[in-house]
């Protein structure tokens, strides 16, 4: 309904009545152009009245929705099922074009708009998160473990030469994996133990760039978000260690968009340092369904070369739901949630703790880790092999899902040294009950 439909309707209805609807109308438009106007999330979150009057305004911008439209291509926006369609707010085309997957599409000028908000949104949000430097970011309908391959691909054209990628370890298969999918040589770097934290050997990293020669690293694959004993790696150092030897940094900032310690740590990095790209998942820091992640960096030109090394269209579903939801919650809806994790993990902590000093066991102090938490199962592990195992499948078929359980190895690396209880890769030597690092044999 524009302006001239409602003088239409006048004729039809009461005209005091059509003008109270023309107002309301009006109040859905106002935070529309805000938001075209700004490119910001709002700082109180939309009616999803608003929401889906947005996505079906950007809906008939696209050529598949246009009445009497004739598609001859191969790709034109069909759909078989009306209920895809309405999944989808009848936004069909995805996102980019087979160069550039941050391009605009000619016959989806919706899509689109859809696609350059989401990113000028996502990048207000880790602003306000607190890597208020960021450039430049999109969203990429792929995984995290994806997402850095498309990374560590970017830069094989920028270092051609180059073999390896320097790893300060980490138990996650899809960081390993990435590296390994993009065609490099993982050289891991073990941590070193710092009280109960497993830290960042960074003597150890020097050492191997002085060992391999910077030309022949890709670059150094950090760590911010991780489960303790592990504890968020030393960007700052990391950072300017990059910057001494002219060695590109990328950040697998998974799950860190959600804590701030995380987040002041990628923006000191890259103030004192070097950090090329940090990458977080979309569902472990926005709350939407699994597929997606943003891509960010302090160089909007190599941003740009990311995006461009991407093949193809990309399904917009992940920056849909992305938008949907922040433009639901509001940056105030989404810090309050922040603000809410801190207090729950304060509280879960104290409460662990509590429950471990119960059962004779110890919370592991950890507190660079602002995430994660970790207490060791000694006296679990002593009264049956298959304790902790049980432990684990018992509170899942309760419902609690999330946790991990790690049990204790055999042997330990150190010879004729036999285990007592496992915590996180980390076993306790059953003479002096130090805690020292698992590295398999």
């Amino acid at each position: 309904m524009n302006s001239e439909n409602f003088t239409l309707g006048e004729k039809i209805v009461a005209p005091s009545y059509v003008r109270q609807g023309s107002q309301a109308r009006r109040g859905h438009e106002q935070l529309i152009r805000r938001l075209l106007e700004q490119g910001k999330c709002p700082e109180e979150g939309w009616s999803e009245s608003t929401v889906e009057l947005f996505l079906n305004e950007l809906a008939v911008m696209d050529s598949n929705n246009f009445l009497g439209n004739c598609g001859v291509g191969e790709r034109e926006g069909r759909v078989a099922s009306g209920l895809v369609a309405r999944r989808h707010y009848r936004l069909i085309h995805g996102i980019g074009r087979s160069g550039d997957i941050a391009a605009v599409q000619p016959k989806a000028a919706g899509s689109s708009l859809l696609n350059k908000l989401t990113n000028s949104v996502v990048l207000d949000i880790l602003k306000i998160s607190g890597v208020r430097s960021v450039a430049s970011c999109f969203v990429v309908p792929m995984a995290t473990g994806m997402s850095l391959t498309l990374c560590f691909l970017t830069l094989r054209h920028r270092r051609p030469t180059a073999r390896y990628i320097i790893w300060p370890r980490i138990d996650q298969k899809s960081c390993f994996k990435s590296m390994i999918t993009a065609g490099f040589e993982p050289v891991v770097v073990e941590n070193v133990l710092d009280g109960d934290e497993l830290r960042t050997d960074l003597e150890a990293i020097e050492r191997k760039i002085e060992e391999l020669g910077a030309e022949n690293i890709l670059c150094v694959h950090s760590t911010t978000s991780c489960f303790a004993p592990r504890v968020p790696d030393r960007l700052e150092e990391l950072a300017i260690m990059c910057a001494k030897y002219d060695i590109p940094h990328i950040v697998n900032n998974a799950y860190g968009v959600q804590s701030s310690k995380c987040m002041h740590l990628i923006q000191q990095g890259a103030r004192v340092g070097r950090i090329d790209a940090f990458v977080q998942s979309l569902d472990k820091n926005f709350m939407v369904p699994v597929g997606g992640a943003i891509i960010a960096g302090f160089d909007e030109v190599f941003v740009q070369e990311i995006s461009k090394m991407y093949p193809g269209r990309a399904s917009a579903s992940p920056s849909l739901d992305v938008l949907i939801t922040l433009l639901t919650l509001g940056a105030s809806g989404y810090k309050k949630y922040l603000s809410e994790r801190k207090e729950i993990y304060s509280f879960l902590a104290q409460e662990l703790k509590s429950l471990a000093s119960a059962h004779g066991e110890k919370l592991l102090h950890t507190p660079h880790n602002p995430i994660s938490l970790a207490m060791s199962l000694d006296g679990l592990q002593a009264s049956s092999d298959q304790a902790v195992t049980q432990l684990g499948s018992m509170l899942f078929t309760r419902q609690v899902s999330g946790a991990r359980y790690v049990k204790g190895v055999v042997k330990c690396c150190v010879r004729n040294r036999k285990t007592k209880g496992c915590v996180n890769a980390w076993h306790r030597n059953e003479g002096g009950g130090e805690l020292r690092p698992h590295i398999p044999p």
